[in-house]
């Protein structure tokens, strides 16, 4: 099993490479910007997986601190988002700023925590929960 290196630096340093492979093996994928200036992983022009900048609405409640490497992962839906935020052997959370979004947050710090093939499938989730229905089907078939 496969670890993910998540790397600690923030949305200036870089893009993750392992995230980054995982979308770009989706179809029609490409990295644009959103909310000015955030990297976006976008399928047809619509976002799917974005790099957060530290703000005063992400709050670690250990070191009182802003997060500084967060990844927004769009789930397909709500009870997706909660199923996997109440996992705790996973590093996905959300904050109040997302409750009414179906979104999970994950610090690119905590990616190493996860096996790169269910990270692939979180990734693989969020592309099809904003793909059209004609690709994802030509991608996953009729399931």
């Amino acid at each position: 099993m496969s670890r993910v290196d998540g790397g600690t630096g923030g949305v200036d340093e870089g893009l993750d490479p392992v995230v980054d492979e995982i979308c770009r093996s989706l179809p029609e994928v490409e990295l644009g910007t959103s909310w000015g200036d955030l990297p976006t992983y976008k399928v047809r022009g619509k976002g799917f997986l974005l790099y957060r900048p530290p703000h005063k609405t992400a709050i670690d409640p250990t070191t009182g601190e802003m997060y500084d490497d967060l990844l927004v992962i769009v789930t397909p839906t709500p009870a997706e988002k909660a199923a996997l935020v109440e996992d705790l052997s996973t590093p996905y959370f959300t904050i109040d700023h997302f409750r009414n979004f179906s979104a999970v947050l994950v610090q690119r710090s905590r990616l190493g925590e996860l096996d790169r093939d269910e990270l692939a499938e979180i990734i693989a989730d969020a592309w099809a929960a904003k793909a059209p229905r004609t690709l994802v089907k030509r991608q996953f078939g009729d399931g």
